[in-house]
């Protein structure tokens, strides 16, 4: 697990043990938007504004992976692995894409993008 994953898990546990936590699961799909709408207000107010609020929200992330019995490093592992694979067909294609630059790239990319989606189910 990096270390600014594990600390975060570690200092949500140790505030949980001495009762300072959420009480309910509801409350952290509030406090999560909440964070998401700071990030936003953020842009445009400089690097260190958009870096603190996206902490913010990476911290309540890891909060709601321990609320949810998941392991936030095991998630985002895959969450690499499947954009990894998702786009490893992206990448088996960028011939036939039309050129960086050409608005209709990106289009042909998300319709790559969406085929592998569908090919996971």
């Amino acid at each position: 697990m990096s270390d600014s994953l594990a600390e975060a898990l570690r200092l949500q546990r140790r505030a949980a043990a001495l009762g300072f936590d959420w009480r309910e699961l509801g409350e952290l799909w509030l406090k999560l938007a909440e964070e998401v709408g700071e990030l936003q207000q953020a842009v445009g107010q400089g690097e260190d504004a958009i870096r603190d609020e996206l902490g913010d929200l990476m911290f309540m992330a890891v909060n709601l992976s321990r609320h949810l019995g998941v392991d936030p490093d095991v998630a985002l592992a895959g969450a690499n692995a499947k954009f990894l694979r998702r786009f490893g067909l992206i990448e088996s294609r960028l011939d036939q894409l039309p050129p960086v630059g050409d608005p209709r790239r990106l289009d042909a990319m998300e319709d790559i993008w969406q085929e592998a989606k569908r090919r996971e189910k």
